[in-house]
């Protein structure tokens, strides 16, 4: 879609939400890659954030906006019942003035309204250990919002997007096309993975047996997907909510330790500067569970650590697979960015099994 295109179809969109009154600016706002964010103000000053849901990677948008109002007005409910701040504790969708949560304009580009949060900031970096903990905090609460949520009733917003196994014979089967004949200069990449085949499936069997609960999770879990209030420097809500679906907390931790406790950057050549900053992952996990506020099971507590690796593994498995398919999925900036991508996470992956003793947490 063009720019004008999409100015066309931005007023489009805002007329549908007419019971905000009029509008005197909308323009765009924020560093998001996924959808189009716009910040829209209207006559009273009243702000709102609209967006275009990207329905190439959410390629059922319904089925999103459903997730996230049952989500939100949960959340909601939970808050004001204890006397919370119903107002900025989740986004509140508005809607349409047809009562819908979301407007399909007329070439099927899905349009969302959001009160804007005010006096509220998101962070791009973590820049001190409070902030990394105030960050695994504010997911744990989270989770600790969501603990009674039936999980089971949410779509599943990408397919199989945290299933290890699928992801793996994923790239079983890109090995077996090797469509650009690069599968013969990543032999050790493949054999790391093939030798952690059984691992794999770790969290599919415990959730198979019952004992690994499914929840609500955010998939998504990183700083930036974050709201702090402005004076007090405290988290307010989560935000970013398209990955919501039913999934593993011990995935929702992982994903965070993945990126925030690796002493390197995410595709880092110099593989010996890659390790698990361990003074990091206790911090996090220290605040996870605070913010949990006890409702983890055991089993849950357990498996954190497998699930730091567990993340970390199936990151690595998917830039080697988009590597051998020829680099479709991940934007890149150099010919062998997946592949280094993939090194990074495969020796942080080394560094956590030969530190698994030390990531145990205290029940």
């Amino acid at each position: 879609m063009t720019r004008a295109e999409l100015c066309a179809k931005k007023h489009e969109a805002l007329a549908a939400f007419g019971s905000i009154g009029k509008v005197e600016y909308c323009e765009p706002y924020g560093n998001g890659h996924i959808n189009d964010t716009f910040l829209t103000v209207t006559e009273s000053k009243r702000r709102y954030i609209l967006q275009r849901i990207n329905h190439q990677i959410f390629t059922k948008p319904h089925e999103i906006m459903e997730n996230i109002c049952a989500v939100t007005d949960f959340i909601r409910s939970k808050v004001s019942a204890v006397g919370g701040d119903a107002e900025r504790c989740t986004l509140s969708v508005v809607k349409t003035d047809s009562g819908k949560s979301f407007f399909c304009d007329s070439i099927g580009s899905y349009w969302r309204l959001y009160d804007f949060t005010e006096h509220t900031v998101a962070k791009e970096r973590v820049s001190n250990m409070k902030e990394f903990c105030d960050c695994a905090e504010a997911f744990g609460n989270f989770q600790n919002q969501l603990s009674e949520f039936d999980a089971s009733t949410l779509h599943e917003a990408i397919k199989d997007f945290h299933n290890t196994p699928v992801r793996f014979n994923n790239l079983i089967k890109a090995i077996e096309k090797d469509p650009l004949g690069r599968v013969a200069e990543v032999k050790d990449e493949i054999d790391f993975v093939l030798a952690r085949e059984e691992f794999c499936k770790t969290l599919e069997k415990a959730r198979e047996d019952g004992s690994l609960p499914l929840r609500v999770t955010h998939n998504d879990t990183k700083l930036n997907n974050i709201l702090f209030d402005e004076a007090t420097d405290a988290p307010v809500c989560v935000i970013d909510l398209d990955t919501i679906m039913p999934g593993y907390s011990v995935n929702d931790f992982g994903d965070s330790i993945r990126f925030g406790a690796n002493t390197a950057a995410e595709d880092e050549t110099d593989l010996s500067k890659v390790s698990l900053d361990l003074e990091l992952y206790h911090a996090y996990a220290d605040g996870f569970m605070r913010g949990c506020a006890g409702k983890l099971t055991d089993t849950e507590i357990e498996l954190l650590p497998v699930g730091a690796m567990m993340m970390t593994l199936e990151c690595g498995i998917r830039f080697l697979t988009d590597y051998i398919e020829g680099d479709t999925y991940f934007r890149i900036s150099r010919p062998s960015h997946n592949l280094d991508r993939c090194r990074t996470q495969f020796a942080l992956v080394a560094d956590m099994e030969a530190k698994l003793e030390q990531m145990k947490i205290k029940k």
